[in-house]
């Protein structure tokens, strides 16, 4: 059986009155407090979410400035950070490090789903490990967006110098080494993810 994704260590709200809270009544609860990071599992219990370091904030800009960089001319989809929630299939809304969403998925959004945590899963995604962050819970929370939908997902060990490069049906494929590039295909044609930029400074 497959690690589940949570975070022990981290504050978990429970109770009836949250697991009764409405899709509309949980955005509205994270809008009331801007100053929380909230995600909600697929029991739909409320997970408070750390804030994230400095290195690993500086990590998510620049693979997110990678992919807006290849977005933008032909804009075949739409590029989130991690502010953006996700209400995926399972239920649970995710907020993952960097998020890709096609324009033939975002299209079928109404105006009010798109306002709000779109029921949708991105057809890519991508998470970059903090340091206090539990390599097996990450990978186990991969797993998940990829039983949810996910068509391409990287998640990058950053201090490790380690990528790991997830497919529909496949074995995460280990990327070692960051003087390299990761490939988009076919999901994002002709995007590569540059790692070098990515390296930690001795």
């Amino acid at each position: 059986m497959p690690t589940t994704y949570e975070f022990p260590e981290l504050p978990v709200l429970q109770g009836p009155v949250l697991a009764g809270l409405s899709d509309d009544e949980f955005f509205e609860l994270c809008q009331a407090n801007p100053r929380l990071n909230f995600e909600r599992n697929a029991h739909l219990e409320i997970i408070i979410m750390p804030p994230a370091g400095s290195e690993s904030s500086e990590s998510c800009s620049e693979a997110n400035y990678q992919l807006r960089h290849w977005n933008r001319p032909a804009q075949p989809g739409h590029v989130y950070d991690s502010s953006a929630g996700f209400k995926l299939p399972d239920n649970s809304v995710r907020s993952p490090d960097v998020a890709w969403l096609s324009q033939g998925k975002w299209a079928v959004l109404t105006l009010e789903q798109r306002r709000k945590f779109p029921p949708v899963c991105p057809e890519f995604m991508m998470e970059i490990k903090s340091p206090s962050d539990e390599l097996t819970m990450l990978q186990a929370k991969m797993e998940a967006y990829l039983a949810n939908g996910m068509e391409l997902g990287f998640l990058l060990d950053v201090e490790a110098e380690t990528a790991y490069v997830y497919r529909p049906g496949q074995s995460a494929e280990t990327v070692q080494g960051y003087n390299q590039e990761l490939s988009g295909e076919p999901v994002l044609p002709g995007f590569r993810l540059d790692l070098r930029p990515l390296r930690r400074a001795a």
